[in-house]
């Protein structure tokens, strides 16, 4: 329901709860189903009491006095700025300006030794060829991010690819450079990798566990979805030899972060069976994300699987609620969502800040907005061994924002997903300020799904 002057809501019901959400204040309620059946009725402006015409629509269901007493009630609620709360983010909006670059994804290697039938980066070359980065570009891009990130003392730099461990001296070789330059600088370096495992090793798994503050770990799930999505050079599956590797490393790791990644395409909508798969095999830090691709393409997720997903994502939320009450705990990463602080404003607007407060870098040293928009030469932003830089690129995406995106500025979930990934709306509606319209409505169903959860263990506290 939207009132463009004053406010919006959203409701849903799930696993047996009316759940009612604020939309600009972010407020969730857990309502009755008499409440939740007069909300279809009600708006702003309210008139002190209720219409008669409102109360003969209830009176199949519910008494007039119940349906004036829950009036009030509700009046009540947005007389307060509870409900149908205003939108005071859009002047906010207004005021973005370029900030400065503070993350860095460092395409370390455009090449891969697997060859995953979705991966979006052309079996990791990005249609450019396959070559690896040097560590004369790989200095010159940290330069690029100590001199971009001005006062910023706390610096991500992600090493990305293709696979980064297939140029694993040269990730060593930043890493010490970056750390030989945190004192001079005044500057603090987070580092993640993310691989697919094949070519880990004790003494790589050693050097992770010190350096990085994040790893990711590409598996799909069970192993035969695994194997038949993410193959080998020779056509065989990874799984047997990527899993007793990934739990060494998880093992080792202690309580830094990591997460093991997971898709799910056309092929696996039963995706809740590769989480617990997972989370049997050693894993307490899941991901499981859609495939975003071209329709064409036979393990492409299309409209007509969206039924089907949703209920997926119904049952595995269930799934998690269950386990939790037999004490087995784990977080699955599109499922975590933050009620009570929520991120700041500019975040809630903006989103990721690809092309503003981040950066990819590829081995030829060209600059992208970020590692999804590597290949698209409309986006090139300049080049670190050039020397080169184009600030309106950065200008745009830094005023590139929910009110920016129609779509999104309608929308009850634009302060969770701040506009969706910019390379996705862009590959696939052919603009970056139109939505991607599957990869919202899975984003729609993930959020109810996670303030379901956030619900579920409130009432048990």
């Amino acid at each position: 329901m939207e009132n463009n002057s004053t406010g919006m809501i959203h409701k849903y019901k799930l696993n047996g709860y009316n759940i009612v959400l604020d939309v600009n204040s972010g407020g969730v309620h857990v309502v009755d189903n008499l409440t939740y059946d007069l909300l279809d009725h009600v708006e702003p402006p309210f008139d002190d009491e209720c219409s008669e015409e409102v109360i003969k629509a209830m009176d199949i269901f519910y008494k007039p006095e119940e349906v004036k007493s829950c009036y009030k009630e509700i009046k009540e609620l947005y007389d307060e700025g509870i409900l149908f709360s205003s939108d005071d983010y859009e002047k906010f909006a207004e005021m973005s300006v370029a900030s400065p670059i503070k993350a860095m994804c460092l395409n370390i290697a455009h090449d891969c030794n697997l060859r995953c039938e979705y991966c979006f980066a052309s079996t990791g070359d990005f249609g450019k060829g396959r070559k690896l980065m040097t560590f004369e570009t790989g200095k010159k891009a940290i330069d690029f991010l100590l001199e971009r990130s001005t006062n910023r003392e706390n610096l991500e730099l992600d090493f990305f690819g293709g696979e980064p461990l297939m140029n694993f001296d040269v990730v060593k070789q930043i890493v010490e450079y970056a750390r030989s330059k945190e004192a001079e600088y005044g500057k603090k370096f987070r580092f993640t990798i993310t691989t697919n495992g094949m070519l880990l090793t004790d003494d790589k798994i050693d050097f992770i566990n010190k350096e990085m503050s994040n790893v990711v770990l590409s598996i799909d799930g069970r192993k035969e979805i695994t194997d038949k999505l993410r193959k080998t050079v020779s056509g065989k599956g990874c799984y047997d030899i990527i899993l007793p590797k990934f739990q060494k490393l998880v093992k080792e790791r202690g309580d830094k972060e990591y997460y093991a990644r997971g898709t799910f395409t056309k092929y696996n909508l039963d995706f809740s069976e590769d989480v617990f798969s997972l989370y049997e095999a050693g894993f307490d830090q899941i991901s499981v994300e859609p495939v975003v691709g071209d329709s064409s393409e036979p393990y492409a997720l299309t409209e007509s699987e969206l039924p089907q997903i949703f209920m997926e994502y119904e049952r595995l939320a269930k799934r998690i609620l269950e386990s939790r009450k037999a004490g087995k705990k784990f977080n699955f990463f599109h499922f975590m969502i933050d009620l009570d602080q929520g991120p700041c404003a500019i975040k809630r607007l903006r989103g990721c800040g690809c092309g503003n407060e981040y950066v990819a870098i590829t081995p030829d040293g060209d600059i992208y907005p970020c590692h999804q928009f590597v290949g698209i030469d409309e986006y090139k932003m300049g080049n670190v061994d050039e020397g080169t830089f184009n600030n309106e690129i950065k200008q745009a995406f830094s005023k590139t924002h929910i009110y920016t995106k129609p779509d999104c500025r309608r929308c009850w979930a634009k302060f969770y997903c701040s506009g969706g990934c910019n390379a996705n709306n862009y590959q696939y509606s052919g603009d970056i300020h139109n939505a991607h319209r599957l990869s919202c409505q899975l984003e729609k169903k993930r959020l109810e799904c996670a303030i379901m959860l956030k619900v579920a263990e409130h009432e048990e506290d």
